[in-house]
């Protein structure tokens, strides 16, 4: 047996008894809601109408300079920055694990397996119960939790998570909630 990234592994028992690790698979990958993005949006459309009203108002002088201004200032704070921030934080669920990345200038990566097994918390307010979103929290009792904010279809990011778990503790060896033992769990003799 060959192994083209470490060479020969001879005939190694272990690697017998071992199946083959199944792959990495991306199953989801989510941002917070899109409803974060209503104020900026307004945002826009308030800047662009009052620096057009204030540019037609001051047509020369430095009052339209000032007016032009403030206006990229305000667009820069007030539609760009949460804009750029809305899509810096990103949550990617993999059939191993769940990977939470956020940051613009300094970026932060936290991962949490599905197979050391995690307690899942569901956090809904009112308006994130209208839109059908909420805020889930991953604890593995080691660590701080694993916030992931305003997850969009949260019920089904919960149910997936939910089964991914079950798939991995089974894999490792465990056994599953109906009993069936896992695939890589010693033969029983």
């Amino acid at each position: 047996m060959v192994d083209s990234t470490r060479g020969y592994l001879g005939d190694d028992p272990a690697l017998q008894m071992n199946p083959v690790v199944p792959t990495e698979r991306v199953v989801a990958r989510v941002r917070r809601h899109g409803r974060v993005l209503i104020l900026p949006a307004l945002f826009l459309i308030l800047i662009a109408g009052l620096s057009a009203y204030g540019v037609g108002l001051y047509p020369e002088g430095w009052e339209m300079w000032s007016i032009l201004g403030g206006a990229v200032v305000a667009f820069l704070l007030l539609v760009l920055w949460p804009f750029m921030n809305w899509l810096n934080r990103r949550t990617t669920i993999t059939t191993r694990r769940v990977i939470v990345r956020k940051g613009f200038f300094v970026r932060e990566r936290r991962e949490i397996f599905h197979s050391r097994g995690y307690e899942i918390t569901v956090r809904r307010g009112a308006l994130q119960a209208l839109t059908g979103s909420a805020t889930i929290l991953l604890t593995s009792g080691v660590e701080r939790p694993l916030v992931i904010k305003s997850v969009p279809g949260a019920t089904l990011i919960v149910d997936t998570l939910h089964h991914l778990i079950e798939k991995n503790q089974v894999l490792i060896g465990g056994t599953s909630a109906l009993g069936a033992t896992g695939l890589m769990a010693p033969p029983r003799r």
